[in-house]
C-alpha cells in the first residue's frame, strides 16, 4: 500500500518545505445510489505511484508534496468538517496549497470554510450534479446540499461547470441565486468558451471535482455516473481556461468509489489531481 501521493518516485516531503499538501478524507457519510467512496484518497494515492512526474509542461512534484495521514472521519460530520478545517488552515499557514482528496463531496465543505478565512475567492464546480440541495435525507451536511452550503452559508460565489442532472428546486435554487453555470448540454452545442467565468467573479479560485463530472468512459468508479459527461482533454481545456489569469488557492477531487478492477478510474483521478497540482505553480 503506498505511503503517500506518488510514494516510489519522490519521499514524503515535510509540511513545511512542500508546496503542496495533500489531505485525503475517507468519508462515507451519505450515499445516493452507489457507496465506496471512504476508500477513494487510498485508492488515488495508490494509483499515483504509477504516474510520471513530467505531467507535459513541468513537474509538479518539485514543488515538494507532503501527504498528510488520512482525517479521522468518525464521528457526527461537523466534526469530521472541523478536521478538515484544521488540516487545510494549516496547510495555509505552511504556505502550501490544499489538495483535499475525498471522499463524498461534503469534504469540501471543510476546506471552504478555512480558505474563507483568508481569502476573497470564488468556488468552481465541474460535477454532474448541482449539489444545491438544502437538505438530503433529513441532512444539511449531504454530499448533495454542500454547494448549496457554500452558497448559502457562506456567501462565496460559485460557477458551475458540466452538470446535467438536478432536481427543479436546484434549478429554481440556482436560477434565484443567480448561480452561473456551464451545462454538460452546453458544452456539447457550443464547445469551449475563450471566456469561461464572468469579468466580475473572483481573481482566487478554489476548483472542486467531483469525479463524476467526467464521462463514465473516462471515470465509471463514482456513486451516480451519468452519461453525456466531459471528456479528458476538454476538462484539462476548461481547468486551463478557467485559471487563466486568475490564482488557484485549493482543489479537491472527490466522489472516487474504487471498483475491484477497475484501475483506470484510480489512475484517471491520480492524473486529475496530479495535473491539478501542476496548475498551482503556474497561477500563483
Amino acid at each position: 500500500m503506498a505511503a503517500h501521493f506518488l510514494d516510489g518516485e519522490i519521499r514524503n516531503a515535510t509540511p513545511e518545505e512542500a508546496g503542496i499538501h495533500v489531505i485525503p478524507v475517507p468519508l462515507e457519510a451519505s450515499v445516493s445510489y452507489g457507496g465506496g467512496t471512504a476508500k477513494g484518497p487510498e485508492a488515488i494515492i495508490g494509483a499515483s505511484t504509477q504516474l510520471e512526474l513530467w505531467d507535459g509542461k513541468g513537474i509538479p512534484a518539485e514543488l515538494g508534496i507532503h501527504t498528510m495521514p488520512p482525517i479521522n472521519c468518525d464521528g457526527p460530520v461537523h466534526k469530521v468538517l472541523d478536521r478538515i478545517e484544521d488540516a487545510v488552515a494549516f496547510a495555509v499557514e505552511c504556505d502550501a496549497l490544499p489538495l483535499v482528496l475525498g471522499g463524498e463531496h461534503t469534504v469540501t465543505l471543510g476546506a471552504l470554510r478555512a480558505l474563507k478565512q483568508r481569502y476573497r475567492f470564488g468556488v468552481v464546480q465541474i460535477d454532474a450534479h448541482a449539489d444545491l440541495r438544502n437538505t438530503y435525507e433529513g441532512s444539511p451536511y449531504s454530499h448533495a446540499c454542500v454547494m448549496r452550503r457554500a452558497v448559502e452559508d457562506l456567501g462565496l460565489p460559485l460557477f458551475q461547470i458540466g452538470v446535467r442532472a438536478l432536481s427543479a428546486d436546484e434549478a429554481d435554487f440556482r436560477k434565484e441565486s443567480e448561480i452561473p453555470h456551464l451545462d454538460a448540454r452546453a458544452l456539447h452545442l457550443s464547445g469551449i468558451p475563450k471566456k469561461i467565468l464572468p469579468m466580475d467573479f473572483p481573481d482566487r479560485i478554489y476548483v472542486t471535482f467531483d469525479v463524476d463530472g467526467l464521462d463514465p468512459s473516462v471515470i465509471r468508479a463514482t456513486g451516480t455516473p451519468v452519461p453525456g459527461g466531459i471528456g479528458w482533454q476538454d476538462a484539462l481545456t476548461l481547468l486551463e481556461r478557467v485559471l487563466d489569469g486568475r490564482t488557484l488557492i485549493g482543489a479537491d477531487v472527490v466522489e472516487l468509489a474504487p471498483a475491484p478492477g477497475d484501475h483506470a478510474s484510480d489512475f484517471a483521478a491520480a492524473q486529475l489531481a496530479y495535473t491539478l497540482m501542476g496548475l498551482l505553480p503556474v497561477t500563483e
